[in-house]
């Protein structure tokens, strides 16, 4: 129900609208997109923000792109119904199945973190949203976490302290570790 109402809050504000409108004309910088809509660096980075999170747009080295397809499966998927049902992979032990289908919703979002030993097939799963030789900021992260769960920072530590994934000390950059699944 969360998703569905962040869905609607997205696209009921006119400025998020706009920006939307923007993202599928041309990829912008957010100062870019702030001076077009005439809003306050404060104003453009909450919308920008809000929109990343849900998935709707994305960010790489300072500029944002309209992630057309993620808009298309959302409104698709939250709104019509047409969610697709997660199933754990067959390559997985039967173990990690059973704690996948106990903490996962249907729609793939985790319902629970589970206790630290049981924790690491919920940390393979959400390691796969991150690319190898990739760089994140620590609200890229988030904002990946965010589409599974509302704990980004419990689960970005949990990935950190399982070796999946890998940070600079002041946490300023995020990468997926090799050695990590």
């Amino acid at each position: 129900m969360n998703e569905i109402l962040d869905y609607v809050k997205a696209l009921s504000d006119p400025v998020r609208l706009q920006i939307v409108g923007l993202l599928s004309q041309e990829n912008a910088t957010r100062q870019q997109i702030a001076a077009r809509l005439n809003l306050s660096p404060r104003d453009s980075l909450t919308h920008l923000g809000f929109l990343e999170s849900i998935g709707v747009i994305s960010q790489a080295d300072g500029v944002f792109a309209l992630n057309e397809d993620k808009l298309a499966t959302i409104g698709k998927e939250k709104l019509f119904g047409e969610a697709k049902k997660f199933t754990p992979s067959d390559e997985l032990d039967e173990t990690s199945k059973k704690i996948l289908r106990d903490f996962l919703n249907p729609d793939g979002t985790i319902r629970q973190v589970p206790e630290q030993k049981k924790i690491g097939p919920i940390l393979g799963y959400l390691i796969q949203n991150f690319e190898f030789d990739k760089t994140y900021a620590e609200r890229e992260v988030n904002a990946i976490i965010k589409r599974f769960n509302e704990d980004t920072a419990g689960l970005r530590r949990d990935l950190v302290d399982a070796g999946l994934l890998a940070r600079e000390s002041d946490g300023s950059k995020y990468w997926r570790a090799r050695n990590g699944s």
